[in-house]
């Protein structure tokens, strides 16, 4: 269910490989040559990146705020949503969400953003709108808090979420098998009984 971002090409003649970074085509200088204000602003965006990914928030958002500026828009632009997620992270505002379809888009929006403790809060909380309301049609969220636990690596608890919304709809077996977001999981014996039923014997 995540959210594949689109690679940013910055291929050009006789220049280096370049690499990616979330989305964004970072491409280092050449060795010798001088540095245009192109590579320069890659550079900077790299190195924020690498702060970003050891959650050195406040570092890094200084970083993007200067990879903001320079030749290359795509650059700026992916530098300005980083300042945003920046941001975020360091404040962790508290998000108030009324309806049960609220609470379980923003956890699916969380759970792309590999924030699991905010995913599986607001899926608890839009489970409990549904028990107050006596709907049935629960399904989708017992495979939201499955693809969390999988994610996660929580087997067991992936394991009797996944298979209470395959009781409650058939359907969730066959978006199982495909879903990548369970691929930490899917090979081990009791999930593998789960989604593939036909190919084997005895309970689970």
């Amino acid at each position: 269910m995540a959210v594949k971002k689109k690679a940013i090409s910055t291929k050009s003649n006789n220049t280096p490989q370049s690499v990616s970074h979330d989305g964004v085509m970072v491409r280092p200088s050449p060795k010798g040559e001088p540095r245009t204000e192109s590579d320069k602003q890659f550079q900077v965006f790299d190195n924020a990146m690498k702060l970003f990914r050891k959650q050195q928030f406040r570092e890094a958002k200084a970083v993007f705020e200067e990879a903001t500026s320079g030749p290359q828009r795509e650059i700026s632009h992916n530098a300005k949503l980083h300042v945003i997620m920046c941001e975020r992270r360091l404040g962790k505002p508290e998000v108030f969400l009324d309806t049960l379809d609220d609470h379980y888009n923003y956890a699916i929006e969380r759970l792309n953003a590999r924030d699991m403790d905010v995913a599986r809060k607001h899926l608890d909380c839009a489970m409990q709108l549904i028990r107050q309301d006596g709907n049935t049609s629960t399904d989708h969220l017992y495979y939201a808090l499955a693809l969390c636990a999988g994610i996660s690596g929580d087997a067991d608890t992936a394991f009797e979420n996944l298979k209470h919304a395959i009781e409650l709809n058939p359907v969730n077996r066959m978006a199982a098998r495909q879903d990548s977001d369970l691929a930490p999981i899917a090979q081990q014996p009791r999930i593998q009984q789960l989604l593939y039923p036909e190919k084997q014997s005895g309970p689970f």
